[in-house]
């Protein structure tokens, strides 16, 4: 019999770790980069930037909260952006 129990006392603990783990989320804030081609005023790149972020808010991201952007672009010198 403590064969048994045994057994399903690590059984019952292999199935409650990932539940821990997950509960355990740091506050750290994660930053996302965008660097795109385009210039500062293009409606397109505002478009996308702009859409991007209403995904990730659906999904339970929040600027300031959770997560932080930096923009780059550069439309005369697209090799800028690797320089950033």
């Amino acid at each position: 019999m403590r064969r048994r129990e045994l057994i399903a006392l690590l059984s019952g603990a292999a199935v409650a770790w990932p539940m821990a783990a997950r509960a355990q989320q740091s506050d750290q804030i994660r930053r996302i980069g965008v660097m795109m081609a385009f210039a500062e005023d293009d409606p397109e790149a505002s478009l996308r930037v702009t859409t991007l972020r209403g995904e990730l808010m659906k999904l339970g991201w929040t600027e300031g909260r959770n997560i932080r952007f930096e923009q780059h672009r550069s439309a005369t010198d697209p090799g800028a952006i690797s320089r950033v």
